[in-house]
């Protein structure tokens, strides 16, 4: 599973760091795999925040914990509208594609 978040700051002093904290209490939670902070390069307001789950399960029992409600959901809450969370149906990695089973059927 997929979290994206779109974002608009004009300053990086203003998301970096709790943006960053967000990302090392959901990633220190079981089941997640990993993320990013970005910045478009074409827009240097605009940012996203992208973290990967083994499952819709472990994403939600990440939110659980208090430090990630405290630290976390209102920063989520500040997202963009658009902003979501998906089931990764391909990944590639080092030059090979693995479907997965869609969580919908």
């Amino acid at each position: 599973m997929l979290l994206v978040c779109r974002f608009v700051a004009p300053l990086p002093a203003d998301l970096l760091p709790r943006a960053r904290r967000a990302l090392e209490l959901l990633t220190a939670a079981d089941g997640c795999v990993g993320g990013e902070l970005g910045r478009a390069v074409d827009e240097p307001d605009e940012w996203v925040l992208t973290v990967r789950f083994a499952s819709v399960d472990a994403y939600r029992r990440s939110l659980s914990p208090f430090a990630v409600r405290e630290h976390v959901v209102p920063l989520l809450s500040e997202a963009e509208p658009d902003t979501s969370t998906y089931e990764t149906l391909v990944e590639a990695r080092n030059g090979e594609a693995t479907e997965h089973p869609s969580l919908l059927a």
